[in-house]
């Protein structure tokens, strides 16, 4: 496995169209870096003797823009690996440099790296609005990753194939995510969460456990070649994110129901 992660990290992009951001490392670490220390440092001195800003505007239309980006996402993603790019499921690689729908795989996997980009503007409106609560490890460990590993897999493996597969049950999860976001925006004055809530966190769970079971089976053929440092990787990292949002799901919405009787 280290051999096929160092044979990965030793090469040069395999497809020669590097689109904005994706030409190096330095800008997507350096976006990185600034996001880390804004809502870490800057962020919370900024806030320290301010009061919350009201963004129930901006986070309306965030939200908007997001359901609207990742639901046409979705819908160009399935459309195009069941036709124009014939993925085969069994064992998907990237399509040839010279395919006439190459250009469709490099914007739809640009287009989501993209919104991974968007989705940092989230932990923003939680500084801004002194949230500091929802701005826990898990938040922004999977805002950092979602966007290194984006920028790592079209640098080093290039655009589409196995990974995009992958990454399309993300992009329903965010579609619905959203939804739950702008909904709850307008009942914020009702108080109290909507009951689908907790729902997001089991879809996210069922995301991983789909995405570890089919990175496993491609594992399991040995004739498929040219997904399997994919599906290592998304195995892994998939029982990393299965533990993490276990614990949150435990912690959010077990513990509490065990603990409430003793605080009467």
């Amino acid at each position: 496995m280290f051999a096929h992660i160092l044979d990965f990290l030793n090469r040069s992009p395999p497809d020669p169209v590097r689109l904005p951001l994706t030409s190096s490392h330095w800008p997507v670490l350096t976006i990185l870096g600034v996001y880390l220390v804004l809502i870490k440092i800057v962020g919370p001195l900024f806030m320290q003797s301010r009061k919350p800003y009201n963004l129930d505007r901006a986070i309306k239309i965030y939200n908007i823009v997001q359901i609207a980006y990742n639901a046409i996402l979705l819908i160009c993603a399935v459309y195009f690996m069941l036709g124009p790019g014939n993925y085969s499921f069994s064992c998907m690689s990237n399509l040839p440099l010279d395919h006439e729908y190459k250009n469709w795989e490099r914007w739809l996997s640009y287009t989501y790296f993209f919104n991974k980009l968007m989705d940092l503007l989230e932990t923003v409106f939680f500084i801004l609005r002194k949230k500091y609560r929802q701005i826990s490890f898990l938040h922004v460990f999977h805002h950092v990753y979602m966007v290194y590993i984006g920028f790592l897999y079209m640098y080093y493996y290039g655009y589409g194939g196995h990974g995009f597969f992958l990454v399309t049950f993300n992009v329903v999860v965010h579609t619905m995510m959203y939804t739950y976001y702008y909904q709850s925006s307008l009942n914020r004055n009702s108080g109290g969460d909507l009951w689908w809530k907790k729902y997001i966190t089991v879809v996210q769970l069922v995301q991983f456990v789909i995405v570890f079971s089919h990175c496993v089976y491609i594992l399991r053929q040995d004739d498929c070649q040219t997904a399997r440092l994919s599906a290592t990787w998304g195995s892994l990292i998939s029982v990393v994110f299965i533990i993490l949002f276990s614990n949150f799901y435990v912690r959010t919405y077990i513990l509490p129901k065990k603990t409430k009787p003793l605080l009467r």
